[in-house]
């Protein structure tokens, strides 16, 4: 299994997933069609899946565009969001393959929308697995509560996305990294891992780099939404629960003019 990421619009991510032994691909969010199918085509790749996280149209509005590019490319979507294109609906736990040895479960992440799909893709034994989190997670980030409450996102990410294996290479669909991390400072000014990656993270952005891929592991170390299990960033933020405690620091966040 291999992955390219593409940045697209100002600040977004779609990415190409490869089955290399068939060289069949599926891409998560192709906002801008013409640079996926350019750069499956430059590879050699056979476009076979389009996997939308939700249906905003900075991540499903290419998606009749491309099935306009590559004739019978399936179209995969949330059903409970309307998803432009949608020619396939998934459901929390629903699988699907590519190529032969690319493994696809989609899982229901909502919050941000209703109907929002985090994708987890596991390839051959050996290989780390890799989640396709949208709008749902970022890196030391998540989205913000637009159809949904504190609670579905304290579930989705804490529970949904927080039980994957740690090695996990998480994949988000916007690059908000640097500013996360320095709202992340300050709710634990203390921590020496949000420090570290802040400063990794400002020199990747220097050199025009990615910060993507994270993993479930440093996300929960530097992640403030996937720490408020914790007693100490509970105390923290002034609260005695984690639901109550996503939901404050979301709207610290919201407010926060960093």
């Amino acid at each position: 299994m291999k992955i390219f990421h593409v940045p697209c619009l100002e600040d977004n991510y779609s990415y190409l997933i490869i089955d290399e032994s068939t060289k069949e691909a599926a891409v998560v969010d192709p906002v801008e069609p013409e640079k996926l199918v350019n750069a499956a085509n430059e590879h050699g790749l056979h476009l076979k899946l389009v996997l939308t996280t939700h249906h905003h149209w900075d991540h499903a509005g290419g998606n009749e565009k491309i099935k306009e590019m590559v004739p019978g490319i399936k179209v995969y979507g949330g059903s409970l969001d309307n998803v432009k294109g949608c020619t396939d609906k998934v459901e929390n736990g629903d699988k699907v393959s590519l190529g032969a040895d690319v493994n696809i479960l989609a899982l229901h992440t909502p919050c941000h929308t209703k109907g929002h799909i985090s994708y987890y893709v596991t390839g051959k034994e050996g290989e780390d697995p890799a989640v396709f989190t949208g709008d749902t997670l970022f890196v030391a980030g998540c989205g913000k509560f637009f159809e949904g409450t504190a609670e579905q996102m304290y579930q989705s990410l804490c529970v949904t996305l927080g039980s994957l294996p740690k090695p996990t290479q998480v994949y988000c669909g916007h690059e908000y990294t640097v500013k996360n991390l320095q709202f992340a400072l300050t709710v634990e000014p203390d921590s020496v891992k949000i420090q570290e990656k802040l400063s990794w993270a400002q020199k990747q952005r220097r050199a025009g780099l990615p910060t993507i891929p994270s993993t479930i592991e440093e996300e929960m170390e530097t992640n403030p939404f996937m720490r408020a299990e914790l007693p100490d960033v509970q105390a923290k933020v002034g609260c005695h629960s984690p639901i109550e405690a996503v939901r404050k620091i979301r709207l610290m966040k919201d407010n926060w003019r960093g």
